[in-house]
Order: structure tokens, then C-alpha cells, then sequence
């Protein structure tokens, strides 16, 4: 079976480029995909349903050549504004304010909440920092990893940490073995 991803992260896209881009930039890059994935993507998508992966990731090549003028970075800020709206709102109960290390103790459940196969542990390496790493998924892409980028670092600040970095040293869509983050905060 092919992985599948919540409709919340095709929503979470779908609300970004209309918010940022505007109603027509959303239309212009739903004319870029195939008819099937219009119909689906400008249709109803539930928040709660599985939906493929290789949907998702037809809209994320859409989003980076039309939207982000070739460069996935885009999918950092993607990232941010999902867990922005996400946190805020219907996913306000995985936030721990004022304790960063407990929000990512809760990491792997917060992964089988947006995937379906896999599965994604946080190892804490000092009271501030930790590598997080994603093992067993059936598909992945570099704008994938990017948006979890850009979703953690605005997690932990909505946690009260700071200067969070993340860097990615190993990635699956580079060839590697499984994706792995390394995390730090103040």
C-alpha cells in the first residue's frame, strides 16, 4: 500500500498559497497538474482523511517551479505557517508552552498523526537540543522535509524556545538511509 498523508497537509498548502499568493496564483498552479489532481485538490478534502502521498507531492513540484521560482525553500515557510495555523487551532493540544523538550517528546505521536507508515523518534542529546529521526517511510521528498523544518522551528518557538536551529544531515531524497534532524534551542 502507498503512503498516505492527512488532508490536513494538502489543506495546510492549499490555505498557504491562497493566503500568500492569492486565488488566482492557486488556480494558475492548479492548471500546471493533471485534470484528476485538479478536480481532487480544488474539490472538498476532509482534514481527518488519507489521502496519496504522490498527490502531495505533484502539489509541492507545482508549488516550488510555479511559486518558489525553482528553489523547495519555500517549503520551510510552508512549514511554519502550517504549524502557525495548525497549533493555534485544531492541533493546540501537542503544544507544551514553556517546555520545548516536552513538545518533542511527543514526536512520534504527532507523526503517525499526519502519516501512515513510518515512523519518527526524537532522541534528546542535552536539555536543549536532540536529533529527530524519521525511519520506514515509504515515500519522501526533499519539500517534505523542508516543511518539517519550518513546522518544528515554529513549534518550539510556540513552546517559548528561541533561536531554534534544525539542520538535516541525512535525507532520504539524497540516497541516505533514513531522515535525520539534528535540533537545538535556547
Amino acid at each position: 500500500m502507498a503512503t498516505q498523508v492527512k488532508g490536513a497537509v494538502i489543506l495546510a498548502r492549499r490555505a498557504f498559497v491562497r493566503e500568500e499568493f492569492g486565488e488566482d496564483a492557486w488556480k494558475l498552479l492548479l492548471e500546471t497538474l493533471p485534470e484528476p489532481d485538479r478536480e481532487l485538490l480544488d474539490g472538498f478534502i476532509l482534514t481527518a482523511s488519507w489521502y496519496p502521498f504522490e498527490l502531495n507531492n505533484r502539489l509541492d513540484a507545482a508549488i516550488v517551479e510555479q511559486l518558489g521560482a525553482g528553489d523547495a525553500a519555500i517549503f520551510e515557510s510552508i512549514g511554519s505557517w502550517s504549524a502557525k495555523k495548525n497549533l493555534a487551532g485544531p492541533h493546540k493540544t501537542f503544544l507544551t508552552p514553556g517546555s520545548p523538550d516536552r513538545f518533542m517528546e511527543m514526536t512520534d505521536r504527532i507523526y503517525n498523526f499526519y502519516y501512515d507508515t513510518g515512523e519518527r523518534k526524537f532522541e534528546a542529546t542535552g536539555d536543549n537540543s536532540g536529533v529527530m529521526t524519521t525511519y520506514g517511510a515509504e515515500t519522501f521528498s526533499q519539500t517534505d522535509c523542508l516543511t518539517v523544518i519550518g513546522w518544528y522551528r515554529e513549534a518550539l518557538k510556540m513552546c517559548g524556545a528561541s533561536e531554534v536551529n534544525i539542520d538535516e544531515d541525512s535525507c532520504r531524497a539524497r540516497g541516505d538511509e533514513f531522515c535525520r534532524y539534528r535540533l537545538s534551542w535556547s
